[in-house]
């Protein structure tokens, strides 16, 4: 709490100034009341909405809302949005628009989805939790005037503290070390059973678990799968071994807090890709969200027995780099259409499950809107209608549950250098918070 007050003191250009609540006794009342902004629930889940009002404004106060976070490492994150006050001195960000900032008209949650690196940080970093065991906490700051993003801001003239959680009291999780699978398994409160969902990431490697903690709290038995650079896993993606998939998937379906017969996979990228592999060829697996993933193999050649599926690769000279520096990699895959590269192709139409396709139209990391077409047109090929498509126009690559902030250029891990991922910020924000309902409700429905 002390560092959220010292970020609120060094980013305001005057002492914040000191507010009464309640007169001191014996003095007159004041003029005016103290400004108050409150933010409901204050302690609430990360991926449920806020409301957030500001009451003791003058009628048509203009005022900038900030909010700022710092991630594990300490890194400071900032949005900013312009309001006015009504006739009576109140703002609440349901029913008021923004006039500017960050963003701007009617979004409750936009100070969330915008936060972004402060300007003293490094570009291109993602605020995603490392651990799911603390809350990420938020303070929301009320400055005098309209100052623009970058600028400092006018004096403080309320504040109040947010605790985003991303697992609910009750979650248990549970590190994994069961034969060759590693990760943690997330299990909701009370005797179950539940469904049981792997949860997978791309090309970044280790173990990322807020979606599968979040999965949890909403009822389903989740299991948060690395699959390299993660303990005694491969290092790279050189080449990878269904059996390994395989494994998880058997143990998950036969955990006593599980529901059977089958279980569902969820993976975003080259996560949601081995999704599509683990549904075509493991009967375990009978549901399958793919975010924004490709139907064709990718980058590791990919082993079951005797059969191999290549990895289509990338071509390095068909990556265009800006004059900032920001790597575009959309052209740099081989074309999963060119008859060469059939061998990579996953036989999605062999998936007795059903599959959602999750996509974002303006995805600029590859070409995640051909690549669902390509799986739909391959299903209905073979007499299937087996899915369903999301597709969000304006929406970047990584479609992650609501308010996680839009990052439209990402550092990335391997390559080391900002990569663009697409995307505007508005459209992608809307495209997580509608997609994460209808991924739950496609889940309860296939795997009970």
């Amino acid at each position: 709490a002390d560092m959220w007050r010292a970020v609120a003191a060094i980013a305001a250009s005057a002492p914040a100034r000191v507010l009464c609540r309640a007169p001191p006794p014996l003095q007159p009342s004041p003029r005016r009341r103290a400004v108050s902004v409150a933010v409901s629930p204050a302690a609430g889940l990360a991926d449920e909405r806020v409301e957030t009002r500001v009451a003791g404004l003058g009628p048509g106060q203009p005022v900038t809302l900030r909010a700022v976070a710092a991630d594990e490492r300490g890194c400071l994150f900032q949005s900013c949005a312009h309001y006015r006050a009504d006739g009576r001195g109140e703002l609440h960000l349901g029913t008021d628009a923004s006039h500017g900032g960050d963003y701007t008209g009617v979004e409750p949650m936009g100070l969330f989805w915008s936060l972004a690196p402060a300007g003293m940080e490094k570009p291109y970093q993602r605020l995603v939790p490392r651990s799911t065991g603390t809350p990420m906490k938020v303070e929301m700051l009320v400055h005098e005037g309209h100052s623009q993003p970058g600028a400092i801001p006018g004096p403080v003239v309320a504040k109040a503290e947010v605790e985003r959680w991303f697992t609910a009291p009750g979650v248990r999780r549970i590190r994994l070390k069961e034969g060759g699978v590693r990760g943690s398994l997330f299990l909701p409160p009370g005797d179950g059973p539940f469904p049981g969902v792997i949860d997978m990431y791309g090309d970044e490697g280790g173990l990322i678990e807020f979606r599968s903690s979040l999965l949890a709290t909403h009822g389903f038995a989740a299991l948060s799968l690395p699959y390299f650079d993660f303990e005694d896993l491969p290092k790279v993606m050189k080449e990878f071994k269904l059996e390994y998939f395989e494994e998880a998937a058997r143990f998950l379906q036969r955990h006593p807090k599980v529901k059977g017969p089958g279980v569902g996979v969820i993976g975003t990228g080259k996560g949601a890709e081995l999704g599509l592999s683990m549904i075509t060829f493991l009967p375990e697996v009978v549901a399958a969200v793919s975010v924004s993933g490709c139907s064709s193999n990718t980058v590791a050649d990919l082993h079951y027995g005797d059969m191999t599926l290549p990895g289509l690769r990338f071509d390095m000279n068909k990556v265009s780099v800006s004059d900032t520096g920001v790597f575009d990699t959309f052209e740099a895959l081989d074309d999963p259409t060119n008859p060469a590269n059939s061998p990579c192709t996953i036989p999605i139409e062999k998936a007795e499950g059903h599959f959602l396709l999750v996509v974002g139209e303006d995805d600029r990391m590859w070409k995640s809107s051909l690549y669902a077409e390509l799986a739909i047109r391959r299903l209905r090929q073979h007499g299937k209608e087996n899915f369903e498509l999301l597709s969000y126009p304006g929406a970047g690559h990584r479609i992650d549950p609501p308010s996680t902030p839009f990052c439209q250029v990402a550092m990335d891990r391997v390559l080391g250098v900002p990569v663009l991922g697409g995307g505007e910020s508005k459209a992608h924000a809307h495209a997580q918070e509608h997609s994460w309902g209808k991924i739950q409700e496609f889940l309860h429905l296939h795997l009970g």
